[in-house]
C-alpha cells in the first residue's frame, strides 16, 4: 500500500531526519538533490546511490525507509506531533530549502535541516558574531563581554552564543541591556532553557532575537548535542570570538568549528595567571586566533560591512533598567557604597546563603551589581 504523502515539504524534511545513519551533511545532499522534495519518493535506490556520500547501502537504507509500510507515515506522524508541540509554544521551524535560512549556516559541511525558533531571527543579510567563553567567568571576562557587546549592538550586529552559565549569559545579557539583538542556540529542544530555568532572561531573547536549536522538543540532553550545537554558532556566524577559557572546555570547541567552516576566530588575551584564560591565550600564541585588546580591531578585521553604525545608535543607547523587587532592592541598600564580603552581607541582610546567592546573580544579571575576586561585591555606578 502506498503511504500517504505529507502536506508540504518541511513536514518530509523533518520526518526525514529519523532515518537511521542520515546525519546533517546527507540529508543536505538528498535535499539539494531533490529541492521539490516529495519527489525523492519516486527515486530508485541506484539514482540516490549516485549522489555524493550516499553510496548503494544507505541508499538501500534510505528507499527502504521511503517505502517499507508503515515506516515513512509513522516518521511522518512524529514529525507532524513535533510541529504542534512547536506551534503551541509560538514557535516556527525553517528548512535548508527555506529562502530564510541563515545563508552562512547553509555554506558549512553539515548543516541542520531543519531549524526550530522561537522568537525571530535576523534577516538573511543581517551581520552576527558569536561570543562565548567559560562557564566561570570572572568580572574581567564579563566586563570583556559588555565593551564587545555594547559595540555589535551599536553598529546592528547580532549577537550569538550558547546561554551557558557565565560568558555565554553575560553576552545575551549584555546586548539586550544596550538595546541589541540576540540569539541563543541550545543544545536541548528550544521547549527548555535549562540554564535558566525561572525564565530570567530567555523571555527577553525571544523577544528580542531568537532561541534555535535542531533538536526535537522534549528530547534528552546530552554530551554529545553540545558540540553540534556549537557548530551551529560559529557556522551561522561571521565570525567566533572567545572571552575566557581553560585549555579543555566547550567554547574552544566552537573555535576549532569556526576555523574548520573558514569562520574569522578571535580571543581576548588574559593574565597568564587565570586558568580561565590559558584556553584564549594558547588559541592566540597558536595563531588559531587572532587577538583583539579592543573593539576596533576586531571590526577592522572583519571589513567594511561590520564599521557601519547602526542608525539612530549612540555610545549610551541602553534598555530601560530592569525593576527592582523589594528584596533586590534592600539587599542593594544593605550593600553600601564600598565593595562588602559575602559573609558580611549575609550578616546585615540576615538571607540565608542560598537565598543571596540567588538573590546576588539576579542583580548581576540586570548590572546592578559587581563580583570581585574573594567573593567581595559591589554595588555598579549607576546605582
Amino acid at each position: 500500500m502506498k503511504e500517504p504523502l505529507p502536506h508540504n515539504g518541511n513536514t518530509l524534511l523533518l520526518a526525514l531526519t529519523l532515518i537511521p545513519g542520515v546525519g546533517s551533511a546527507r540529508l543536505k545532499t538528498l535535499a539539494e538533490a531533490h529541492p521539490d522534495l516529495p519527489s525523492i519518493l519516486h527515486q530508485a535506490p541506484s539514482s540516490l546511490a549516485r549522489l555524493p556520500g550516499i553510496g548503494e547501502k544507505l541508499a538501500t537504507i534510505v528507499n527502504r525507509f521511503l517505502h517499507q509500510a508503515n515506516s515513512l507515515q509513522a516518521a511522518i506522524e512524529k514529525a507532524e506531533q513535533q510541529l504542534t508541540l512547536l506551534h503551541r509554544l509560538g514557535g516556527t521551524m525553517v528548512t535548508i530549502l527555506d529562502p530564510l535560512y541563515p545563508p552562512l549556516l547553509r555554506e558549512i559541511y553539515d548543516p541542520p535541516s531543519c531549524l526550530f525558533i522561537r522568537g525571530t531571527l535576523p534577516p538573511p543579510e543581517a551581520l552576527g558574531l558569536a561570543v562565548v567563553g567559560t562557564r566561570y567567568a570572572s568580572q574581567y571576562g564579563k566586563k570583556c563581554a559588555d565593551l564587545f557587546c555594547k559595540a555589535f549592538a551599536q553598529r546592528g550586529i547580532a549577537v550569538y552564543s550558547g546561554l551557558a552559565y557565565g560568558i555565554d549569559t553575560a553576552a545575551h545579557s549584555a546586548t539586550l541591556q544596550h538595546g541589541g539583538q540576540t540569539i541563543a542556540v541550545l543544545a536541548g529542544g528550544v521547549d527548555s532553557a535549562y540554564t535558566d530555568p525561572q525564565g530570567k532572561l530567555w523571555p527577553q531573547i525571544i523577544e528580542n532575537g531568537a532561541l534555535i536549536s535542531e533538536e526535537w522538543i522534549g528530547s534528552e540532553l546530552t554530551p554529545a548535542k553540545f558540540p553540534k550545537r556549537n557548530r551551529i554558532i560559529s557556522g551561522i556566524t561571521s565570525g567566533t570570538l572567545v572571552i575566557e577559557s581553560d585549555i579543555k572546555g566547550g567554547s574552544l570547541i566552537t573555535a576549532r568549528s569556526a576555523l574548520e567552516q573558514n569562520r574569522e576566530v578571535f580571543a581576548v588575551p588574559g593574565p597568564i595567571f587565570s586558568r580561565g584564560s590559558r584556553g584564549t591565550n594558547s588559541l592566540i600564541a597558536e595563531g588559531a586566533a587572532k587577538a583583539v585588546t579592543g573593539v576596533e580591531e576586531l571590526i577592522n578585521e572583519l571589513g567594511p560591512r561590520f564599521t557601519l553604525t547602526r542608525p539612530g545608535a549612540t555610545p549610551e543607547t541602553r534598555r530601560p533598567a530592569a525593576p527592582f523587587s523589594a528584596e533586590e532592592s534592600a539587599l542593594l541598600k544593605a550593600m553600601g557604597e564600598e565593595p562588602i564580603h559575602l559573609d558580611e552581607l549575609a550578616q546585615k541582610s540576615g538571607i540565608d546563603y542560598a537565598g543571596l546567592l540567588l538573590l546576588l546573580f539576579d542583580l548581576e544579571m540586570k548590572s546592578a551589581i559587581e563580583q570581585q575576586p574573594g567573593q567581595f561585591f559591589q554595588r555598579t555606578a549607576r546605582f
